[in-house]
């Protein structure tokens, strides 16, 4: 429990990791089921609000498309159910952060994400650029049609033609 404790004290984990982490210590299978069982009794352990929490860490500090979001959950062992009820959660058109500062929309996520790599710089007029930051969205795992608008966004508030 020692272990498991100290381990969470940084930040949240998933049940998975913190299994992982207690076999890495030298626990036998018993004490990790016991332990397991209790901190998610307690309510230290919670898949659910581990994806909640990671999703709204990536919105304020380096927002991703919700494609990377749920990669990032699946390498941090959040089971698939879990996965699909963030998502369907975390797509409602109800759902708007207290903070003003949280994006609520992959568009908006995806806006905020270019201006984070614009850092007040213009959009490039240069073809081959504007390919180079469309494909650097991508890869923070936002679709075609989302970076497009982006990028469109970002030349019309601009005052240019881009897209």
């Amino acid at each position: 429990m020692e272990v498991a404790a100290r381990f969470l004290g940084t930040r949240p984990r998933t049940r998975w990791e913190v299994e992982r982490r207690l076999k890495r210590a030298g626990a036998d299978d018993a004490t990790v089921a016991a332990t397991l069982g209790r901190l998610t009794k307690l309510g230290y352990l919670d898949d659910a609000a581990f994806a909640r929490w990671w999703g709204e860490q990536r919105d304020r500090h380096g927002p991703r498309g919700a494609r990377m979001i749920e990669a990032e959950l699946r390498q941090h062992g959040v089971p698939r159910d879990v996965i699909e009820s963030y998502r369907v959660e975390h797509q409602a058109p109800e759902r708007r952060s207290e903070d003003a500062s949280v994006p609520a929309s992959e568009a908006e996520r995806a806006a905020d994400a270019l201006a984070r790599h614009l850092r007040g710089r213009p959009l490039p007029d240069d073809r081959k650029a504007v390919q180079r930051i469309g494909m650097y969205l991508m890869r923070r795992g936002f679709d075609s049609e989302t970076v497009r608008t982006a990028i469109r966004q970002a030349g019309a508030d601009a005052g240019d033609d881009v897209g």
